[in-house]
């Protein structure tokens, strides 16, 4: 089924481009496909979008590029993003898994030991799960706002990320219950700043047709740690319980912290500031990267240039994006979501219903998420290329539907694990679009985007302070009350995704319409705005 036309699609053909800025090209014919979501691109005859219309028509294009042909453009463009790739993804996907593994390490944990070790009750355990998120939604606003102000994204992320090592690494040292939930509030304290930092970190490099699939090699990252560490336990928990007298449980965060804190000193050196001021990328890298994102919208990716000084101060942004009733749709679209996905915490738990052996139980927990990575990286794509959000959301969370129905209804050891296999992918197909959508219909200006995103993770993980406790051992296999709840989670999100989608077009409308109020969007009058923008719906 193909996402980018809902509709009936009016295709407009337009005079082919002089052959010279095509390299003598017969088949350069391009089309201008206007869809229902409101989205306007152009394409070639193949039906490929071109997200590089602006090359043909150089609007505002940078001094030190006008003398570049439409295909030199075009080579710059790709040379530069293949650049962009390989410095900030892999680095920044790495730092997830290492995020991710510090942060959920406590599942594993469970089946090493630390319950009997800790003399903690099932009740407790849940406390020490949720607790984390109480200093994890602490810090999200400030933290985007910091760094939007710091605009130094290589020092900011490394000194989280040491915190966060360091805190993961004392885990494995704690003796009580008292210490265990110390140790995760503040771990989720000196981690709240990082998610939320790169999703606004990545929409500051990549235009709207490059972000969903940026964002979900981003959150691959906590995919593949889910895979790999049900491994990696499973090995700590058979070779080294006992090592050096200590139990496996404390092994386990003491490598995986000290893995984080090792990684400091590279990311420091990867990870590049802004598309302005960074050194690995040439003049003429720089200005492409700028004037992409500048006629995404129309308007500049900088608060000075949207704002003004007189309106560049925090409480406007906050106005803005407090008044925004998209931010708060998206918000509780994903919140949902996050909610349901709360079984993720417990997924080795989850999986140990099926009666295996503990290592094989860890073993099983990998597949799920393997699968998981291969489809949000081809769901993520297929987003980008269509130019479609609503669906590519919806979707998925009918999957999750499905597969939470199979696992509470039958207690069949093919049946629920299938179930489970389908269960991240559905969850986290959709949130990896969510999490790109945002950027897309808050685009400018940048302190607002920063502020909508923190706002979005703030609230989305607060959900995890309470879900746990729809979890207790006495309820599984089934989990009846803990799926019966996510089945409603997701029904709830699909139903905000169709009214935010409603939304969005009647924007679209007053676009049309000439009757938009571009200050309650934007804090400004909207005379740079694009013509052809459109919210993507």
């Amino acid at each position: 089924m193909d996402f980018s036309d809902t509709k009936k699609t009016d295709v407009l053909h337009v005079e082919t481009v002089p052959t010279k800025t095509w390299d003598d090209q017969s088949d350069s014919e391009l089309r201008l496909e206007s869809t229902s979501s409101g989205l306007d691109y152009a394409t070639d005859k193949h039906g490929m979008p071109i997200e590089e219309d602006i090359f043909v028509t150089k609007e505002q294009i940078p001094d030190s590029l006008k003398d570049f042909t439409t295909e030199q453009l075009e080579e710059l463009s790709r040379k530069t993003r293949k650049k962009m790739d390989l410095r900030i993804l892999i680095m920044v996907c790495w730092i997830y898994i290492c995020n991710y593994l510090d942060r959920t390490n406590i599942a594993t944990a469970r089946l090493g030991g630390l319950e009997e070790d800790l003399n903690i009750t099932n009740t407790q355990y849940q406390t020490a799960i949720s607790i984390l998120f109480v200093g994890y939604i602490t810090m999200q606003i400030p933290c985007n706002i910091i760094l939007n102000r710091l605009g130094r994204p290589s020092l900011f992320i490394t000194v989280i990320m040491t915190a966060w090592g360091i805190v993961s690494t004392c885990t494995g040292a704690v003796q009580d219950y008292g210490g265990l939930l110390a140790v995760r509030i503040l771990l989720g304290f000196v981690e709240s700043g990082f998610f939320g930092c790169c999703l606004y970190y990545l929409s500051c490099w990549y235009t709207k047709k490059e972000l969903a699939l940026r964002n979900s090699i981003l959150y691959s990252g906590s995919l593949i740690s889910g895979a790999f560490s049900g491994l990696i336990s499973a090995g700590i928990i058979e070779g080294m319980d006992g090592l050096h007298g200590l139990r496996a449980w404390r092994w386990c965060f003491i490598i995986m912290g000290a893995l984080t804190c090792g990684t400091v000193p590279l990311a420091y050196v990867v990870l590049p500031d802004n598309p302005s001021n960074t050194k690995f990328l040439s003049q003429q890298e720089r200005d492409i990267v700028m004037w992409k994102l500048k006629m995404d919208v129309g308007d500049s990716d900088d608060d000075d240039a949207v704002l003004g000084d007189s309106k560049n101060s925090f409480m406007f942004a906050m106005k803005l994006a407090l008044k925004d009733l998209k931010v708060w749709m998206i918000t509780g679209c994903i919140s949902l979501l996050v909610a349901a996905a709360g079984v993720t915490n417990f997924f080795p738990s989850v999986v140990q219903t099926l009666n295996f052996s503990r290592i094989v139980t860890l073993c099983l927990t990998a597949p799920p998420y393997c699968i998981a990575v291969f489809t949000t990286f081809i769901w993520a794509w297929h987003s980008d290329r269509t130019g479609e959000r609503f669906y590519h959301v919806v979707l998925p969370l009918l999957v999750a539907l499905m597969a939470f129905i199979i696992a509470v209804s039958t207690l069949n050891t093919g049946a629920r694990y299938f179930a489970m296999c389908l269960i991240p992918t559905g969850l986290y197909c959709s949130y990896t679009i969510i999490i790109s959508w945002i950027s897309l219909i808050v685009p400018r200006p940048p302190l607002k985007r920063a502020i909508a995103i923190s706002i979005m993770n703030c609230l989305a993980n607060s959900t995890s302070i309470w879900n746990p406790y729809l979890y207790p051992e006495e309820n599984a296999p089934r989990y009846v009350i803990a799926f019966s709840c996510n089945c409603g989670f997701i029904a709830g999100s699909i139903a905000l995704a169709c009214v935010l989608r409603i939304y969005l077009r009647r924007l679209n409308q007053k676009i049309d319409n000439g009757t938009m109020n571009w200050f309650r969007e934007f804090g400004n009058d909207g005379s740079h705005i694009k013509s052809s923008f459109r919210y993507m719906a």
